[in-house]
């Protein structure tokens, strides 16, 4: 048996392999991206991988595939989930033949989404199980167990790990050889218009037969090993997902003497049987999960139900946090509040008897935009050219969205994927006299940039659209887009072209610059200013981290004044003041020239 250290993701996704699957689909979105990534890289023959341009058609095309027999996973982010909510509702009711995995990775904290959002609330109103592994090890398991009882439903199910579970890393023992199953009724689409086509009556018979599923799953999941009971004391501790990893930790420290009775869900639909086992006897309960209280809820009610005099504690009692990611330090000291409430601290054996010194709090990093980035000199350029002007910047989703940050202060709204565009219409319809631009990414137009275009040109808006054009998909790790020309696979693939694109929407006043070409980029921003309809301009730049093409810049200090105009309006972080002057970091450089556009005193140079 192979051991290999993997992170969470590369953990579901050769889980995922070796479950059989024939297709993958997908949009990269932090911390979820890596799983189509690693399925990618480890594919053999016969199995499809792509990114899709957004969640909605990925979680359509594994629908097609899973109708025709093959076992499929699509994977995404929590606020992914949102965009695919239509199909993903519809298709509960319709059924898959094959199985199919919907990944979807919750961000507690947020770390990097817009939104803290608990999937399994989506998953109780779609009536869709779900599985939540704890850990990489369990996580490279529990993924085919969910294709299995997909298979064994006929309906997908969604395998939901956190951030934590999904970046952390593990020795995951590895299978010799992938699993065999068989699809059912083997692969092809059967024709079958009673089944694949949803009508109200259809909807109506699946929706009783699914809430006898869901009902009948809440039992079977009771002998299910990933969820666990472990018996001791008068008190208990339920716990799902990387809670359930520091809440054992925490009971199992040897200095801590406690005893108590342990629950481990796994599943949704909550295993009631086992939960009612877990109940009896028990005084309190603490329950510890990431996001909401689900199984606080759940186990509140079987209380209800059942008459038992059960105390349940938790985020509604205001015993664990109710926002934010949990952590191994603050379950600890929950769980001692909860077991020995009139104990001062817990002293590990292996620590000292003195109470430690708290840390100083570690100092602020905010994001900001590459040294070089082409976003940053697209935003300086509009800017500049609009300086004078009453004017509000509607953003998007992406790197971009740091252009928020001081000083340029060139994103004023933020609200989820392709938003900007529509949001800059309504802005105008409320100020007419407000200059609106809307900057959207170059993979962000093609995943939900295209209605609002549409919208704008057909209700004769009066906006600029801004396309960063970067040629990647940068925040999430450079993955390729409709814009670039190549896939996931590796293959070659029409690229399709912004330009033609906005051409064939309707859009005639447009324009295409380098973003870098600091005169031209103000130029083509003023001229857009002055006229009036739907305009766009295309800022074209090549992402930083795709390569350095120039070589860095330096600064004359015999030329540099020490204004800091450099430092104080481009927030460069290769720019920095050092003593008297501006000094420029040969290691962040990347030679873009921006800065040198800005010294009136001709001190920055090659």
């Amino acid at each position: 048996m192979d051991r290999q250290l993997l992170m969470g993701n590369e953990a579901i996704a050769l889980g995922a392999i070796r479950a059989g699957i024939r297709l993958a689909t997908g949009y990269p979105g932090t911390p979820s991206s890596e799983v189509l990534e690693t399925i990618a890289r480890e594919r053999s023959d016969g199995l499809y991988v792509e990114w899709s341009v957004n969640e909605k058609t990925a979680v359509e095309v594994a629908a097609g595939a899973a109708m025709s027999g093959a076992r499929v996973l699509t994977a995404m982010k929590q606020v992914g989930l949102n965009v695919a909510s239509d199909p993903v509702m519809s298709l509960n009711y319709v059924g898959v033949k094959g199985g199919m995995v919907i990944v979807v990775a919750d961000d507690p904290g947020p770390i990097s989404s817009q939104t803290e959002q608990d999937t399994r609330h989506f998953a109780r109103f779609a009536k869709i199980a779900v599985f939540d592994p704890s850990s990489p090890e369990e996580a490279y398991l529990m993924i085919e167990d969910a294709f299995n009882y997909s298979e064994m439903i006929a309906r997908p199910v969604i395998f939901r790990p956190t951030t934590r579970v999904c970046h952390s890393y593990a020795s995951v023992n590895l299978a010799e050889s992938r699993s065999s199953h068989s699809q059912n009724g083997g692969l092809g689409f059967t024709k079958d218009g009673g089944k694949w086509v949803i009508f109200p009556k259809l909807a109506y018979e699946n929706h009783v037969k699914l809430e006898e599923t869901m009902a009948k799953l809440g039992q079977v999941f009771s002998d299910y090993p990933g969820n666990i009971l472990l018996d001791g004391g008068k008190k208990g501790i339920a716990a799902s997902g990387v809670s359930w990893l520091y809440a054992r930790e925490a009971v199992a420290n040897p200095g801590a003497g406690f005893e108590c009775k342990q629950l481990k869900v796994a599943t949704i639909p909550l295993p009631e049987s086992l939960c009612l086992e877990f109940l009896s006897g028990l005084d309190e309960v603490l329950v510890i999960e990431e996001l909401d209280p689900v199984i606080e809820r759940e186990l509140i009610y079987l209380c209800g139900r059942y008459g038992l005099k059960t105390v349940i504690k938790g985020k509604l009692s205001k015993h664990i946090p109710n926002a934010g990611e949990n952590s191994p330090s603050g379950v600890k000291d929950a769980i001692l509040r909860f077991l020995t409430p009139d104990s001062p601290q817990i002293i590990d054996k292996a620590s000292s008897h003195e109470p430690r010194r708290p840390l100083p709090p570690l100092p602020a990093r905010p994001p900001v935009l590459c040294a070089g980035c082409p976003h940053r000199a697209s935003f300086f350029a509009v800017k500049e050219a609009v300086k004078t002007q009453k004017a509000v910047f509607s953003g998007d989703i992406g790197c971009y969205t740091l252009g928020n940050a001081m000083p340029l202060d060139m994103v004023d709204t933020c609200l989820c994927m392709g938003a900007g565009i529509a949001q800059a219409q309504g802005i105008h319809r409320v100020e007419p006299d407000t200059l609106n631009f809307a900057f959207i990414g170059d993979s962000t137009f093609f995943h939900t940039g295209l209605p609002g275009v549409a919208n704008a040109v057909y209700n004769k808006a009066d906006i600029i659209i801004a396309v960063l054009d970067n040629s990647t998909t940068a925040m999430t790790g450079g993955q390729p887009n409709p814009g670039m020309g190549k896939t996931l696979m590796g293959g070659d693939a029409p690229k399709l072209s912004i330009y033609n694109i906005l051409a064939a929407l309707g859009v005639d006043q447009l324009q295409r610059v380098d973003a870098f070409d600091f005169e031209a980029a103000k130029a083509a921003a003023q001229k857009a200013a002055g006229a009036s309809g739907v305009r766009a301009i295309i800022f074209e730049g090549l992402c930083v981290a795709l390569g350095k093409t120039k070589s860095p810049l330096k600064v004359d200090a015999a030329s540099c004044t020490g204004c800091g105009a450099c430092v104080r309006r481009l927030g460069c972080p290769a720019l920095s003041i050092r003593g008297k002057g501006a000094a420029i970091d040969p290691v962040l450089c990347a030679g873009c020239g921006l800065c040198k556009y800005l010294c009136r005193f001709d001190a920055i140079g090659s």
